[in-house]
């Protein structure tokens, strides 16, 4: 199959799929319903209030979007490295497993075992990261944070024998922390030749078409190079709490100019976009603010520039 060609199977980046899962409708068989009659007679089970609570847990976490938590079925994001303000470190955890070791089987997703991405909390700084994985299961990468102040991190895998996963925990860089404000409304990123363009709006629980089209010294790029299985990889958080969110692209076998995704975003307010592509052997990050909005189109999407 050719890299084009794979454009179909890429989901991440990274694989972001906004939103949270759609509920599936099932026909009870009338045993089934006989089944959940009898257990909730049952003296062993649950009363119904806690059967309601129970319910509404695995209801909320169906629905959370990846990267809010540190774990979760049975999956643990482990950092055991401190970090340094400005200096490089070799920065090391691991993904402990249902049985309380380091995972050391990993699907490979994208190119990758896993992908690591850093970003600041004010989204003004991003990295998108491949560690180096050890028979011990421990994870290894160069990592500098470049200013003060607290950080995300995500690990985003599939373990051998499990589902894919976006797990998230907390880095703090010391150091007298400023926040910067997101970036001015804009359409366009620049960033060294390159300027991307954003079409396309973000409306919350409704699936949006976003193309992202590339051009060099005001040229098209018709030659955009593979990146992680595709020509292009889209990151989507959503300002405050960090939610990361996957971003699908469509199946194309045209290496540019556009880049087309599909995204849902799960409630409205302003999402980060970082989209990274690869042309002439180096990868480039563009990066937009894109405002949601609700589905009745009361306000427009707004994008705020910044790239690097």
């Amino acid at each position: 199959m050719n890299t084009a060609m794979k454009l179909g199977s890429y989901a991440l980046g990274l694989a972001v799929l906004f939103g949270g899962a759609l509920g599936v409708g099932k026909v009870v068989a009338p045993e089934a319903r006989t089944s959940a009659a009898e257990a909730r007679t049952s003296p062993h089970a649950a009363p119904p209030e806690q059967q309601h609570q129970q319910h509404q847990t695995a209801d909320t976490a169906a629905d959370t979007p990846g990267g809010l938590q540190v774990s979760q079925d049975g999956y643990t994001l482990n950092p055991i490295t401190s970090i340094t303000t400005g200096v490089p470190t070799d920065f090391r955890f691991t993904v402990i497993g249902p049985d309380g070791r380091p995972v050391t089987d990993y699907k490979v997703e994208h190119d990758k075992k896993l992908h690591f991405i850093v970003v600041s909390r004010d989204l003004t700084s991003f990295q998108h990261l491949h560690p180096e994985l050890a028979p011990d299961g421990t994870w290894s990468v160069k990592l500098t944070l470049p200013k003060a102040g607290p950080y995300r991190a995500f690990a985003d895998f599939a373990p051998v024998g499990g589902q894919k996963l976006t797990l998230g925990a907390d880095l703090q860089a010391a150091g007298d922390y400023r926040p910067e404000p997101l970036p001015h409304v804009s359409r366009t990123a620049i960033i060294d030749d390159y300027t991307v363009n954003l079409a396309g709006d973000l409306v919350a629980g409704r699936s949006s078409k976003l193309t992202l089209t590339v051009s060099k010294n005001g040229e098209p790029v018709t030659d955009l190079e593979p990146y992680l299985g595709a020509y292009g990889h889209l990151v989507a958080l959503r300002a405050g709490d960090l939610a990361y969110l996957h971003v699908h692209p469509e199946e194309s076998e045209q290496a540019g100019p556009e880049i087309t995704f599909y995204a849902e975003a799960p409630s409205r307010g302003d999402f980060r976009l970082f989209l990274d592509f690869k042309h002439e052997g180096k990868v480039r990050t563009a990066s937009f603010t894109a405002t949601a909005t609700l589905a009745d189109g009361h306000a427009p999407s707004a994008t705020h520039n910044h790239s690097h």
